[in-house]
């Protein structure tokens, strides 16, 4: 069988998804798996990484390969370690990939490759109005349109990046393990802080759901979808119904790779 190996790296991981190259419409990995983002990376220690992912994924010829990488400075090491992999230049998301989908952002040269391939894949699944919550080192917000458009979104820092920032900048202050606590007021420094970061992080998402609910004004209430690190987690503790699509990311770019081949 013929795949596509999406890749995307983000920048505390990166993530890889086998797609069969007939499921143009619905496509739905053979299987995915996740590595740690090395950076600095050499060509070749991408190249490994991506023989170790194959090796965990189900064996199948590489047909095409797609790329969205964060890391600007990590890009041209992918690009060219999966040029080996597939022998044909991989397609790589941002400025002059067809996405079909219409940007409203200011400058759409801006928009993060991941936060494509997630509107990309939340519309074709979803629908639209949509909004996708993506848990990673910052908490994106990308808000699809009643129309299907992409209309903007928000970027906050993350709720790792958040807890790191507490136990790095405060000398007191330890390294702690990112669940939610029993009851909202910690009787001790660690409860006290997963509260602070983790139900900190639900209720600043229940309150922009709120704020971006109003603002889209659409007669249908958008579907909400939690994907990334933590996502069954968080989603459980939101006062909206949510969601958790754990490969949307991947998908969005297994279906950006059918899009540009036609």
């Amino acid at each position: 069988m013929e795949t596509v190996l999406t890749v995307d790296v983000g920048n505390t991981t990166t993530r890889f998804g086998l797609f069969a190259v007939e499921a143009a419409a619905d496509p739905q990995p053979l299987g995915s798996c996740e590595f740690t983002t090395l950076s600095p990376l050499t060509r070749d220690e991408a190249r490994v990484q991506i023989a170790q992912a194959l090796a965990l994924l189900p064996g199948n010829t590489v047909g095409g390969t797609i790329l969205s990488c964060v890391v600007p400075s990590l890009t041209d090491a992918w690009r060219q370690a999966l040029s080996v992999a597939s022998g044909a230049k991989p397609l790589v998301v941002g400025p002059g990939l067809k996405s079909g989908v219409q940007m409203k952002y200011d400058d759409p040269s801006e928009v993060g490759p991941d936060r494509v391939a997630d509107v990309v894949a939340a519309r074709a699944t979803y629908g639209a109005p949509a909004i996708v919550i993506d848990l990673g080192t910052t908490t994106n917000f990308e808000v699809v349109d009643e129309h299907g458009a992409f209309a903007g979104g928000i970027i906050a820092p993350g709720v790792a990046l958040g807890a790191r920032s507490l136990a790095q900048a405060a000398a007191r202050l330890p390294i702690i393990e990112l669940k939610a606590p029993r009851r909202v007021i910690g009787r001790n420094t660690r409860a006290a802080m997963q509260s602070g970061a983790v139900l900190g992080e639900v209720a600043r998402i229940d309150g922009l759901l709120d704020a971006m609910i109003d603002e889209i004004g659409c007669a249908d209430e958008p579907h909400i979808i939690v994907t990334g690190e933590g996502a069954a987690t968080i989603s459980t503790l939101l006062r909206h119904d949510a969601t958790v699509d754990d490969t949307l990311t991947l998908r969005g770019l297994a279906l950006l790779w059918h899009i540009n081949q036609r």
